[in-house]
């Protein structure tokens, strides 16, 4: 029994097709929910999309659309076919949105914002629903020097990491900059991984550049990006996450990097300010002086294994992908009902 679909109406992978992946498999131990579209991995349950216009009108199901096609979609498919359909849009914006998306989220039945900042850009009310991942997955490494002799990585020294989209608005410039002024004067490696679409090669070559005539070319490392399946490991050797955006719709790879153990230096951007709490340390977006000084603290601090706990915890304690299927079914049960 069908009883939701989850539209992905985009063949790239990104933030949100990642987001559906990982959450209608856990949500359909619970409910009837089938994802639909192009661009979802195998093992995700899923139905053709030319079937969601032949589904008999015995019932009311949700649409839950993630993006403005789907939406418009969802009110084609109530009032032009006559599909039974209850529409939820989920907002992962941090600013506000253009007049066509306002329109067609005024014509939602529900909206989702993923934090209490997103939800306040919204001229409607919202529920917030924040992300969680998969603890199960993203755990402590059992021996965090074999696991990087096995990546390639160096065994030894503080090792810092930022991860994502290579790209001005993720603020990998600045996280180079932090590490060019750092590692001169202390021990340790960074590690950058992710992929430059073919607009930002120059903003890559520039990086590497920049590098190369500090010297620092063997201790700024760039790595390929790699598949999600692999990520938790490259976070599991870390000593320490940087996630230095200048802008954000809300941002795993925090969770992500302390679900293994490792304590995170975010900007104040996406939802991270409600992601770290106490356990990690917020800088203003595009500072480089105060990134740089909030990773040095980070390192300097006591107490690394009681720091590993504490950021774990956190994630155990309210961020678990399992707590967000859980609400997102409660709020499907609600509109259903």
């Amino acid at each position: 029994m069908i009883e939701v679909i989850a539209p992905n109406l985009k063949r790239r992978l990104s933030g949100v097709t990642a987001t559906i992946a990982r959450l209608v498999p856990i949500q359909a131990r619970e409910i009837g929910i089938r994802a639909t579209g192009p661009g979802l991995p195998q093992g995700v349950p899923h139905m053709p999309l030319w079937r969601v216009a032949l589904l008999p009108r015995d019932r009311w199901r949700v649409w839950h659309a993630r993006r403005n096609t789907e939406m418009l979609l969802g009110l084609v498919l109530r009032h032009v076919l006559r599909r039974r359909l209850r529409l939820l849009f989920t907002s992962a914006s941090q600013r506000r949105h253009t007049g066509w998306s306002r329109w067609l989220i005024g014509r939602m039945d529900a909206v989702v914002a993923t934090s209490a900042k997103g939800a306040a850009y919204l001229e409607r009310e919202a529920e917030v629903i924040l992300h969680g991942i998969d603890t199960h997955a993203f755990r402590p490494a059992a021996d965090r020097a074999a696991l990087r002799a096995r990546l390639n990585l160096p065994e030894t020294g503080p090792l810092i990491g930022c991860y994502g989209r290579i790209r001005a608005s993720k603020g990998t410039d600045n996280f180079v900059a932090a590490m060019i002024a750092l590692l001169p004067e202390r021990e340790g490696h960074a590690v950058v991984m992710g992929r430059a679409l073919d607009k930002d090669r120059a903003f890559l070559d520039d990086l590497k550049a920049r590098i190369a005539a500090a010297g620092l070319t063997e201790r700024i490392l760039f790595r390929p990006e790699v598949t999600v399946d692999r990520m938790p490991d490259w976070y599991a050797a870390l000593d320490l996450y940087v996630a230095p955006q200048r802008w954000e719709g809300f941002g795993l790879t925090p969770l992500e990097a302390m679900a293994c153990g490792v304590p995170v230096v975010a900007t104040r951007t996406g939802a991270f300010e409600e992601l770290l709490g106490p356990t990690g340390r917020l800088v203003p977006t595009d500072d480089v002086p105060a990134l740089t000084a909030g990773i040095a603290a980070m390192l300097d601090a006591p107490d690394a294994a009681g720091r590993a706990a504490a950021v774990r915890r956190r994630v155990e304690d309210g961020f678990r992908i399992e707590d967000e299927a859980r609400a997102l079914n409660a709020l499907y049960r609600r509109m259903l009902a």
